[in-house]
């Protein structure tokens, strides 16, 4: 009986958890905290899809190992620094960004983001799609071209810098007159994030989706561009035609009229994957009829 005693000590003993003192409880603390916001920071930029591919290779680099295969583990060792120095220069430019917000952020409010959550369950009221919608069929009837972004997940903080900053509350008239001819602010993109216009007369990158119809210009290929590079909802008014479209995830929807344009909104505030399937039926299915 003493020798299952004894074993049953030495048992518990193995098993017994080190002393966790304040030090240590504040240490777990801030990298959990470091690591949740990193990881927020990946995924809403172009450094999202770069991770998964890090991860696949990392797989791969797993089977190598365990199957021995030496010629393949010797080119992941070589080829291992220059990867990691090519991936900070190609993200410079995201790197310092999130250097920036760091230094402009309010600690508090991210330990406890109870406003953001709110927030993110409705990115744009009612009134703001109304606007949204009104500004568009004018602009369309009047042929006045436009090209309004809506900022979803990812933030365009890289194009808002581009144009001049706004900050101003959504409205139709507002909308209009941006894009009104020879006006100042009528040349380039306008971004709205939430429930505010950020900035106008935004520089966009264009399409080299050679997809895309001969006839299209540079706005709808704008428009198709930012939709590749982020999860946002672009709204392009032609000003040859008067048509409105609409360009998400790279893929550009045409003739689109106002009871459409409301329901994309409405699905952009929605799941992004669910977005994008339903974006493909009403893709293809205008595509047929046009056809």
């Amino acid at each position: 009986m003493e020798a299952v005693f004894s074993l049953l000590k030495e048992y518990f003993y193995v098993l017994s958890f080190p002393k966790v003192g304040l030090t240590d409880i504040l240490e777990i603390l801030i990298i959990a905290f470091t690591i949740y916001h990193v990881s927020l920071w990946v995924k809403k930029t172009r450094a999202w899809a770069l991770v998964k591919g890090i991860l696949i290779l990392f797989l791969c680099y797993i089977i190598a190992y365990l199957l021995d295969m030496s010629v393949i583990l010797w080119i992941f060792n070589k080829t291992l620094a220059i990867g990691i120095t090519a991936l900070l220069i190609v993200f410079q430019p995201e790197l310092r960004k999130a250097l920036e917000e760091l230094g402009k952020k309010n600690i508090v409010r991210s330990i406890v983001p109870f406003d953001e959550q709110k927030d993110k369950n409705k990115r744009f009221s009612d009134k703001s799609i109304n606007e949204i919608i009104r500004a568009t069929v004018e602009m369309a009837n009047v042929k006045t071209g436009a090209l309004i972004i809506l900022e979803k997940d990812i933030v365009l903080s890289e194009y808002e810098r581009t144009g001049i900053n706004l900050d101003s509350a959504i409205s139709s008239q507002l909308l209009i007159n941006i894009f009104e001819h020879n006006t100042p602010l009528h040349d380039g993109a306008v971004i709205i994030r939430g429930d505010r216009i950020v900035a106008a007369t935004c520089y966009l990158p264009l399409s080299d989706n050679l997809g895309l119809s001969k006839e299209l210009g540079t706005r709808h290929r704008a428009g198709v561009g930012i939709s590749e590079v982020s999860d946002s909802l672009t709204i392009i008014v032609s000003e040859e035609t008067g048509k409105i479209s609409v360009a998400i995830g790279g893929k550009l929807l045409r003739n689109v009229d106002g009871d459409l344009l409301r329901k994309q909104i409405d699905e952009l505030q929605g799941n992004t994957s669910e977005t994008k399937k339903r974006f493909r039926i009403n893709f293809h299915s205008k595509k047929s009829k046009q056809n």
